[in-house]
């Protein structure tokens, strides 16, 4: 499966940022997932094997608990195919950088 096919599921993608703030028990990530998205068990295990399957996260057995972690290497494929489009919004946040400073200096001016 291609990264975007597995990134373009709103209910993977927030799978992966629970497990961006760190190892996740597969209950816990359920949890969250069926209240947010009002999903099965089932529903969310399938999403964390396509996960599992596809790269994007590694599993790893602890007594009867298997707990789940982001496996950074497809989202540096992933990141690495974006590079050649950040020249796009690059340019446009130097800019936003800029101005930002601009407005500071001159309410510091202004309130003098």
């Amino acid at each position: 499966m291609h990264a975007f096919d597995v990134l373009g599921d709103p209910v993977r993608r927030r799978i992966l940022e629970l497990l961006a703030d760190g190892e996740q028990s597969s209950g816990a990530v359920t949890e969250v997932i069926q209240a947010e998205f009002g999903i099965s068990q089932p529903a969310v295990s399938q999403h964390l094997r396509v996960l599992r399957d596809s790269g994007f996260a590694s599993v790893r057995p602890e007594g009867t608990r298997r707990l789940y972690a982001v496996d950074p290497g497809p989202l540096r494929e992933v990141d690495a195919w974006l590079d050649q489009f950040r020249r796009f919004w690059s340019q446009r946040l130097d800019a936003l950088a800029t101005e930002l400073a601009r407005g500071k200096r001159e309410r510091r001016r202004g309130g003098q």
